[in-house]
């Protein structure tokens, strides 16, 4: 038997819905060790969302310190090993954001854990699923050690639900030792658009875009559709867009409920990382494109015609309302 500790993703006063595919992943580690879920919030203003997690897990231990302002693997990772020693933790996650890839690996270093990264399902206890080869296999790995470290992709994991009435415990952050590391500054684009990962409608450029000047067309029909932009790697290695737009294999993995793929020829790679989309809808001038594989709406025709005209029939239907 075993508990399960679920590093939580917050933002303010609530989770961040990564945070809710973790716990949906948790809850099955838990059934099959014979455990209970336990999640852990850690960061400067983690209190805030305390009540929130409650409302998910039975137990929730929160870390709040001053020292904690911005994340660091190096300041997060000591309090996750301690604190699953200290609740007999048979498995710690973290949802496979950009975070959770840089945390457990670090965390399953100093528990001497074995790690099942992007798991996409729960076989056994000790077993996970995980996609292999950009997503066109997936392989079934067996983790041996006492402690197992995992991070589940949050695209194939639903949202936790709610309905527990949980305790909400404060943890010590203890010594924090950045060893070295030193967060001079903080750089980020501010933007009223969903973020990417959490957007239920994507709209994505690629290289067919041309240059970063015409994304702008693509930002006008994502406001119409309260949508988060992204970009395919071309594009962003291009400099057309920012790199944090980047959507596929080597970038965010998204699985909204509409996800339009605008000249993006649908590279394996790109593939990879949107595929999971509900419904998936493509415009690109060549017919042969890898795209149109996966859409379940194709235009053959180019952006130029299709996106002014798509907005403009947008605006009809808003102004009819």
């Amino acid at each position: 038997m075993g508990n399960v500790l679920a590093y939580c993703e917050f933002g303010g006063s609530t989770l961040k819905s990564s945070a809710l595919s973790n716990l949906s992943f948790a809850r099955a580690a838990a059934a099959a060790h014979g455990g209970e879920v336990i999640a852990l919030l850690v960061g400067q203003g983690a209190s805030a969302a305390g009540a929130d997690a409650a409302r998910y897990a039975a137990k929730v231990v929160v870390v709040d310190d001053a020292a904690l302002e911005h994340y660091l693997a190096e300041t997060h990772a000591p309090i996750v090993a301690r604190l699953a020693g200290e609740h007999g933790a048979s498995v710690v996650s973290a949802t496979a954001t950009t975070l959770g890839k840089d945390l457990m690996p670090r965390v399953a270093g100093l528990l001497d854990a074995g790690m099942a990264s992007d798991v996409s399902k729960l076989a056994a206890g000790n077993q996970f699923v995980r996609p292999i080869l950009a997503g066109n296999a997936y392989s079934t790995v067996e983790v041996s050690t006492d402690v197992i470290c995992a991070t589940p992709r949050q695209t194939e994991w639903p949202a936790a639900e709610p309905g527990h009435a949980g305790v909400v415990t404060t943890a010590p952050a203890g010594d924090v030792d950045a060893l070295g590391a030193v967060v001079e500054r903080i750089e980020s684009s501010k933007s009223d658009r969903p973020e990417l990962t959490d957007a239920k409608v994507v709209v994505a450029g690629g290289r067919g875009m041309k240059s970063g000047e015409n994304f702008k067309v693509l930002e006008e029909l994502a406001d119409l559709l309260g949508a988060a932009m992204g970009a395919s790697r071309a594009a962003t290695d291009a400099g057309m867009v920012p790199a944090d737009w980047q959507v596929g294999q080597t970038g965010k993995i998204v699985a909204p409920e509409l996800y339009f793929a605008v000249a993006i020829s649908g590279a394996i790679q790109h593939l990879a990382g949107m595929k999971g989309s509900k419904t998936i809808v493509a415009i690109n001038k060549d017919p042969e494109a890898p795209i149109f594989q996966v859409a379940d709406y194709g235009v053959v025709t180019t952006w130029e015609k299709a996106v002014p005209e798509l907005i403009e029939e947008i605006k009809k239907v808003k102004a009819a309302r």
